[in-house]
């Protein structure tokens, strides 16, 4: 469904972080090193707001791999990371997320708060899946140490006549470089866009006993060093440039794997892995970071599976199904709903959505379109609407006529029903039609309240008939869960 209608949805603050480190001897895992954190002026809750807003910056500028098999894939190595995470270094708060990047640099990097990027050219580079998680588990280790924010801390002492939101807003650590720094005001330098030495050896060594509760060896990212190194020419790949050699890497990681320990049958390949690898070398070249910059991309493919989407986009026909397991999301402390683990979160000009892997992208002219999930939003009503005494009703008309508007493939299947939407009263209408994205007949079901400033609620179900059954519960779920604290 095209999402193309005027709403507004409270935004977070922007915001970035970091934490200036020291390290001692504990054991962990066997005599591994123990990493200290120091006082942090930053909140947790401030790299949360700071990585979601940057995360959606990205999901703007770069093209996300719509692959389910590759993302999917990178996901369970993720996923397996963080449940390795030592538990004093765990914050629960955090929510962990990994997209691919089709650009065929070898780069990644980690938002705080959680978001993982991982470009197609890193996992095209790595010779095992141990490689993979080795770079995986040192970016995960930046976010854990929340080395994000004590960049920002850093570079606030020379941002003279700055905010605070400003610096957070600016200083994003992990190599996102221009895209992110982008009209800001910051005049600091790059220096502040790329961690420190210290920082690399923290995340170096927290990294290596990461992988080794996960299962894999930690000699794996010493490796990928060296393939990085290898791969990378005589400048050197973005990865390495922002994350620099401390001078010793690859006999600190091998010392720190000799503290922990021998990993018993540790994981290297899979016949995933090399299904992956074949599967991305079926693909067409993928852009030069260089190419995405320079808006050599086409807009249509800015969400890419690696094949370009022609006039309508090529969304996944396969779609994972919705996960029983549920994460909470929380918008600004006003609205509270829980989703499908296994759903991204997107940010658009003023919603909201949440979607599985190959059911989302970008066609006609950059309009942003998903097939299956849920996006949620607030639509600023007129005056005249608020003076009405029945204004749900009219603003919900408002709504839905926005809707069948910009999807003129739409029509209404039902009148409004009543329903509970955050303990208040709301209204409920189903519409349906075939979709222009997918070919596929598509229910769309309209679920809205009023907020006590006169502003309508909205959430916006959307999935194909065929699969309506499979959805109709986790709708039902996702709708039960709403939470209106305004």
């Amino acid at each position: 469904m095209l999402i193309n209608h005027k709403s507004r949805v409270n935004r977070f603050l922007a915001g970035v972080a970091a934490v200036a480190l020291l390290t001692m001897p504990l054991s962990v895992l066997g005599q591994a090193t123990r990493i200290v954190a120091p006082n942090n002026k930053y909140s947790t809750q401030d790299d949360i707001k700071a990585g979601r807003q940057a995360a959606a910056e990205v999901e703007r500028q770069m093209p996300i791999l719509n692959n389910s098999d590759v993302t999917n894939y990178v996901g369970s190595i993720g996923q397996r990371l963080v449940s390795a995470i030592p538990p004093e270094y765990q914050h629960p708060e955090f929510r962990y997320t990994f997209q691919v990047v089709n650009a065929r640099d070898i780069n990644a990097f980690a938002l705080p708060g959680g978001p993982m990027f991982v470009n197609r050219g890193m996992i095209e580079a790595a010779h095992t899946e141990g490689e993979i998680a080795g770079v995986m588990a040192h970016e995960l280790s930046h976010v854990v140490l929340r080395h994000g924010t004590a960049q920002a801390s850093k570079a606030q002492k020379f941002a003279l006549g700055q905010t605070a939101g400003q610096v957070l807003g600016a200083i994003i650590g992990g190599g996102i470089g221009s895209v992110i720094s982008t009209g800001t005001q910051l005049g600091v330098g790059t220096y502040f866009l790329k961690f420190s030495r210290e920082y690399e050896t923290q995340a170096d060594v927290l990294g290596s006993q990461i992988m080794a509760r996960a299962g894999y060896d930690p000699i794996d990212l010493a490796n990928m060093f060296r393939t990085i190194e290898q791969q990378g020419g005589g400048s050197g790949p973005q990865w390495l440039s922002d994350h620099p050699n401390p001078g010793n890497r690859y006999e600190r990681i091998n010392q720190e794997a000799r503290l922990i320990g021998t990993v018993r049958n540790p994981i290297q390949n899979s016949a995933r892995f090399e299904r992956v690898k074949s599967e991305l070398r079926g693909m067409p070249r993928a852009p030069s970071m260089t190419e995405i910059a320079q808006g050599r991309v086409p807009v249509d493919n800015r969400r890419g599976d690696g094949r370009g989407y022609g006039d309508q986009g090529r969304f996944e026909q396969r779609v994972a199904l919705p996960s029983t397991r549920y994460q909470t999301y929380n918008e600004a402390n006003l609205i509270q709903l829980s989703v499908p683990d296994n759903w991204t979160e997107l940010r658009d000009s003023g919603s909201v959505t949440f979607a599985p892997s190959g059911a989302y992208g970008s066609v006609n002219n950059g309009q942003f379109v998903f097939t299956h999930g849920v996006q949620l939003g607030v639509a600023q009503q007129r005056s005249s609407n608020l003076r009405r005494s029945n204004n749900l009703r009219q603003s919900t008309d408002d709504l839905i006529s926005g809707l069948l508007q910009s999807n003129s493939y739409l029509s209404q299947q039902s009148g409004y029903q009543r329903v509970n939407v955050g303990g208040r009263s709301g209204l409920q209408m189903s519409l349906s039609g075939r979709s222009n994205v997918t070919g596929q007949n598509e229910t769309v079901t309209v679920a809205t309240t009023q907020l006590r400033n006169g502003n309508l609620f909205y959430l916006i179900f959307v999935s194909p008939q065929s699969e309506q059954g499979n959805y109709q519960r986790t709708f039902s779920t996702v709708l039960r869960s709403v939470r209106l604290t305004d």
